[in-house]
This record gives C-alpha cells, structure tokens and sequence, in this order.
C-alpha cells in the first residue's frame, strides 16, 4: 500500500498586473525616505532579480476560501471520489478571508470550514481546519494527511493551499511587487501499489529568524495608522534560503533511498527565480553533480508569489501537461520543498 495524490486541481485567478502597473507607485525604504532613484529602475531590477513579469489577482468579489473551493472542486473530480467520503479538509493559508477594499484578515469560521459549507459536504465525520505555517503550508498538510492515514484516523483527505496576497500588501513597499493570489488542492488517498509518499522533512527556525516575515506598518504612514501589511527583510530570506534550504531537501531526499540520478522533477516555492535557482545548484552541489537541464519547473514569471498556494499549483500544471516543456510519467520521482514564514522549512519525496 502506498500514500498517493490521486487528484490535483487548482484556481488561477483572471486579473492580470504587469510590471508597468507599478510605475506610479510611490515607493518608500524601510525607514520611511523615498528612493532616489525611478520606478522604471526599481522596477527593471525588481524583475532581474525575482523573475516576475506579472501576476494574478483574485476577482474583487472572491476571497482565499473561494479559491480555495475552485481549486478543491476540480480536485475532487480528478480524483473521481464523492466528497462526503473525505475525512479531513486542510487548508494552508496565512491571512485567511480579506475582502476586497479592506486588508483586514478574517478567520473566524476556520477557511477549511468554509469550503467544506460551500462543497455542500454533509458528512460531520469530515473535520476542516486550517494550516497557518507560511509558505510551506500546503507541503506540511499533506505530510499531516499522511500521518492521519498511516494512524488509521483517515482514508482519505483534501490538502488545499490558498491566498490572496494582492489584498495585504503595502502598495508602497517594493516587496508588493512580489505577492499574488492563487490555490491549489490535492486529494491525498491509500492506494494498492509502490511509490507515493516515500519521505518528509520539517524544520522551524526561531532563534533570530523568527520576524523575517512579518506583519509591520506601511512604509509611508504620515498619519501613523496601525494597518498592517506583510513585510519581509528580503536579504535575510535569502540567505536563510540557501544555508538552510538545500541540506534539508537532501537529508529528506537521502531518507528515499532513491539515487540523485532518479530525481526528475523538483517542485520548490515559487518565491524568487534567482533564490529557488541558487537553492537547487546547491542542492545537486551537495551530491557533488550539476543540476540536470529541465529539473526545474518554474511559473513565477507570470504568476507570481502566492505564497502556500505556490507548489500544488505548479505540480497541477505540470501533472497536466499544462507547463510548456515539463512532463510527469508513472514512477518518476519527484521532490516537493518550500521555506517561509516562521520561519519555517519543509520537504517531501514523492514517487508518481
């Protein structure tokens, strides 16, 4: 018997915003000053670094909860099963439900609890609950979903990760530029066979790393209001990205028992082109080998940063065929990783 994703689905929001929306943006340092230089500058660098062209924006009228229900719908009839035969709904989010127009986070009733009211599931023996662990929260509720069915507490269980950062960002924060909206869900089931869910590793950095995400003021705030919006310190998330990141996506890769040279695909959060590039060089680095042309599928450049909602997307486009030049095939070995708030590391092998 084997722990297997037996149905993918995700919710791509419509709203398109590109690069050159921001350039009358007006963009502030940390301390409060204005940049010295022009936004087409900030803007030109912005994307050299991050790779981002555009992202997605939810519709006005839809929150996290509602992506998060597309994404589950299309899940749930991948996988070809009856919703009231789920066990457990977990949901991976940071800021909950924020409406349109209005930044603050609302998580009362639970997300989880919200898709399973509107997938109209009745069965009370279904418990929903979120997941609040930063980026990494899709990975780490799959994990979770593997435990409850290797407990015997479930059968089966739906993992979603869903955001809509677009609607937490300080508008004058370069960093704005990063965040998008997005979700993606996975049905997670015990099946007859090999592969699945092969190993897992989970790390939580709290000593000086603990705020490197965070939530802080705006950066220009005259009236010094108390909203609140996500911030990072961007230079520490990526050295602690790649001091950190590659060791554990080796040590949970080792715990396989599979040889590097099997890895065909590595799904990491999509965070930062140049980051998650750097992390996976490190990683083949440690195997004392290159990294193999096409092992990184990347969505970035137009979809942006959405946070938890980042890696299950990514793999359902892939798994799909819906990603130019990447393919998955029965019995590939794939690696699944993220790092974010918290902050927070996680990885899983996966065999197809």
């Amino acid at each position: 018997m084997a722990i297997k994703i037996t149905g993918t689905g995700c919710y791509i929001p419509e709203n398109v915003t590109s690069n050159r929306d921001f350039l009358k943006h007006e963009f502030f340092q940390a301390d409060g000053s204005p940049f010295t230089i022009k936004n087409e500058a900030i803007i030109e660098k912005f994307q050299s670094i991050t790779g981002i062209s555009e992202r997605k924006y939810a519709k006005n009228h839809h929150n996290a909860s509602d992506l998060a229900t597309f994404a589950a719908e299309r899940a749930i009839d991948d996988a070809g099963i009856d919703p009231e035969q789920l066990d457990y709904i977990i949901v991976g989010h940071n800021f909950g439900d924020v409406v349109h127009g209005n930044n603050q986070s609302d998580m009362l009733p639970a997300l989880a609890a919200r898709v399973k009211h509107q997938l109209r599931i009745q069965n009370p023996s279904c418990v929903a609950y979120d997941l609040i662990f930063g980026c990494p929260g899709w990975v780490e509720g799959v994990i979770q979903a593997q435990a409850f069915i290797k407990a015997g507490m479930a059968k089966r269980c739906l993992v979603i990760g869903a955001e809509t950062l677009s609607r937490v960002v300080d508008h004058n924060d370069r960093d704005s530029m990063i965040f998008a909206d997005g979700a993606g869900a996975t049905i997670i089931e015990e099946k007859e066979g090999d592969g699945g869910l092969l190993s897992h590793n989970t790390a939580t950095y709290t000593t000086d790393e603990t705020y490197y995400i965070y939530a802080g003021n705006s950066y220009c705030n005259p009236k010094n209001d108390n909203t609140q919006y996500i911030k990072m310190e961007g230079r520490k998330v990526y050295e602690f990205a790649l001091s950190h990141v590659p060791q554990a996506m080796k040590d949970c890769f080792d715990a396989s028992g599979h040889q590097i040279e099997e890895l065909k695909k590595v799904f990491i959060h999509q965070a930062n082109e140049k980051m998650d590039e750097a992390i996976l060089k490190r990683f083949y680095r440690s195997y004392r080998t290159q990294m193999p042309e096409g092992v990184l599928p990347m969505n970035i450049q137009t979809y942006g940063n959405s946070s938890v909602a980042t890696v299950p997307t990514l793999f359902d486009l892939v798994r799909k065929g819906q990603l130019k030049d990447h393919k998955l095939n029965k019995g590939d070995v794939i690696l699944f990783a993220s790092v974010g708030a918290g902050m927070n590391i996680n990885a899983i092998t996966y065999q197809l």
